[in-house]
């Protein structure tokens, strides 16, 4: 089976929203899956959305989703279509809409100290997301989240006192999965910005593999 995802890109150009997702694009490729990218949220709204696609991929931080937009992903995931993404372009877009956020599993709060030096732990070694892959090193902003407890989580970092005394200790998830209706879910907090996935491969790694596996096709 050929798999075919769709990018819809757009919000916060602090997140590098055009070079990241060409990257994450040109490795899907590479690797067999078809992949069709959209500036705009009207894609959405194409009558055979469910049809034409496996996976939906937002990247957009902050910013808003029309209503009819919305309904329409919601509808699709519903029925079955992925969504994945990474980082503040899946976990920390439309930041009103509670349904969106109910959908993706997950919504960033904060990143204490900013850009720091932090360790992502993986979880579950065997998942095919993460098979092969050992605990790495990030310099990058560590995401605190607001997670529904809801998701089967593949990997975590761990928050010390140095930026906020009241959270050392706090276990968070960095990459999970879940479902949503009938639709899988991916989330990587992974990714910040582009030299994050030219500087530690890892991040490039899983976020190709989440996808595919949304997909169905790893």
């Amino acid at each position: 089976m050929t798999a075919r995802i769709l990018i819809f890109r757009g919000g916060w150009a602090g997140h590098d929203p055009v070079p990241t997702s060409e990257l994450v694009a040109k490795t899907l490729r590479e690797r067999g899956v078809e992949v069709d990218i959209q500036d705009t949220q009207a894609c959405l709204l194409e009558p055979d959305l469910a049809e034409r696609y496996q996976v939906i991929v937002p990247v957009w931080t902050m910013g808003e989703i029309g209503k009819a937009e919305l309904q329409a992903l919601i509808a699709a995931v519903q029925k079955g279509v992925a969504v994945g993404g990474w980082h503040g372009g899946a976990g920390d877009a439309f930041r009103q809409s509670t349904q969106y956020q109910f959908m993706i599993g997950g919504q960033w709060v904060a990143h204490p100290g900013g850009v720091i030096d932090y360790r992502v732990n993986i979880v579950q070694h065997d998942h095919p997301i993460l098979k092969g892959l050992k605990d790495f090193d990030m310099h990058s902003e560590q995401y605190y989240m607001h997670v529904d407890p809801n998701s089967n989580v593949l990997a975590t970092t761990t928050f010390d006192a140095r930026h906020a005394e009241w959270i050392d200790g706090t276990v968070m998830p960095v990459v999970w999965t879940r479902r949503y209706g009938k639709g899988r879910v991916f989330y990587s907090s992974l990714g910040h910005v582009i030299a994050d996935f030219e500087r530690t491969p890892e991040v490039l790694e899983i976020t190709v593999r989440g996808l595919m596996w949304a997909a169905g096709v790893l």
